[in-house]
């Protein structure tokens, strides 16, 4: 049994060096340390171990929220869970902070939303004026009211 199993590992180990010593290139092991350490080289024993590297370390959820570690940056603020969380739990005192074009609520969300604090009054005004574009009814629910923020600030 030792034997068999020794030799399939001998086996597959001589089938991905010659996979990657053939020059076939492929980019399916994500983002993350091992992607950072084994993504310059080519083949599929490298795109294996790297692979396995991101598996082990457990790190690519942390890169892809950051951005970091060779992930890109979330696109959107539609993606960003904390965000979908914040307006769900907040819907009626955010709307009332978006109205007035200032209050806690309001700050809270550009905080969540890295708004840098030079330009927090354009983010406050803005969404100030497009108020009935981002609550377009009595029953928006807050999906929609996250979606229709990241409409506004894309349009201005």
């Amino acid at each position: 049994m030792k034997k068999g199993v020794s030799l399939m590992i001998i086996f597959m180990l001589v089938a991905a060096i010659s996979i990657a010593e053939a020059g076939v290139v492929r980019n399916n092991a994500g983002c993350g340390v091992g992607s950072m350490i084994f993504g310059d080289k080519d083949g599929l024993l490298f795109e294996l171990l790297a692979t396995t590297t991101n598996g082990i370390c457990g790190n690519q959820t942390f890169g892809m929220t950051s951005g970091t570690l060779g992930c890109a940056p979330m696109k959107g603020i539609v993606s960003n869970e904390k965000i979908n969380l914040y307006v769900a739990d907040n819907m009626d005192n955010l709307a009332k902070d978006i109205a007035k074009g200032n209050g806690e609520y309001l700050e809270t969300l550009a905080i969540l939303m890295n708004v840098p604090e030079s330009e927090k009054q354009q983010f406050f005004t803005k969404l100030q004026c497009n108020f009935n574009k981002i609550y377009t009814s009595s029953d928006v629910t807050s999906t929609e009211v996250v979606k229709n923020i990241e409409v506004v600030l894309q349009n201005s």
